[in-house]
């Protein structure tokens, strides 16, 4: 297989989503959300078992790969769908954090070109929630920026899943045309034997 071959564009692919959920799952240490912290370390095993098929020629491995891929799609468009309130879903829930903290998105304090505003009315400073005495802007808010990453993670693995598809058709091929012992398999002697 050549440089250019499904084989190497899945690999390149492998490392690309390894490298994304890695700082996916960075963020969302970051946020205390537990349900993606789990699923996203799935999400690195399963590419680098995927990764290890594809360098070693293990049709198993890719096709646990693009199983799981279907699962890692699913999540993301779910997350999708979370974050921008679709379906009765609702970003403000305890769904990502599974009820364990109160913990939400990272970037919801952190997005970029977040600047905190005082609200006008000096009535609201003298309160004892902070979260009413300033109002934040942000450049992108945060439900975009976690619909982002999931789009990102949605079109690699779709690219992913496309050449690990091709690749086991080609490991498939590979496995009918290989031929243990020529000799002993010859068309015209059949019955042939060795010594």
């Amino acid at each position: 297989m050549g440089c250019c071959s499904a084989r190497c564009m899945l690999i390149i692919l492998c490392c690309l989503q390894l490298i994304t959920a890695l700082e996916r799952q960075a963020f969302d240490f970051l946020g205390y959300q537990w349900a993606p912290i789990m699923v996203n370390f799935l999400q690195v095993v399963m590419v680098i078992l995927g990764l290890f098929g594809a360098i070693q020629y293990r049709s198993r491995y890719v096709v646990m790969y693009l199983l799981w891929t279907l699962l890692w799609l699913g999540w993301n468009v779910f997350v999708c769908c979370l974050y921008l309130d679709l379906g009765g879903l609702s970003k403000d829930s305890d769904t990502l954090t599974l009820g364990i903290s109160s913990h939400r998105s990272w970037w919801k304090e952190n997005g970029p070109a977040c600047d905190l505003d005082s609200l006008p009315s000096d009535g609201w400073t003298n309160q004892q929630n902070p979260q009413l005495t300033t109002v934040l802007r942000c450049w992108l808010e945060y439900q975009y920026i976690e619909v982002l990453h999931c789009t990102v993670q949605l079109l690699v693995s779709l690219l992913g899943f496309v050449h690990a598809c091709y690749v086991v058709n080609a490991f498939a091929d590979d496995d009918d045309n290989f031929n243990f012992n020529p000799e002993f398999h010859h068309p015209s002697k059949p019955f042939q034997l060795l010594f």
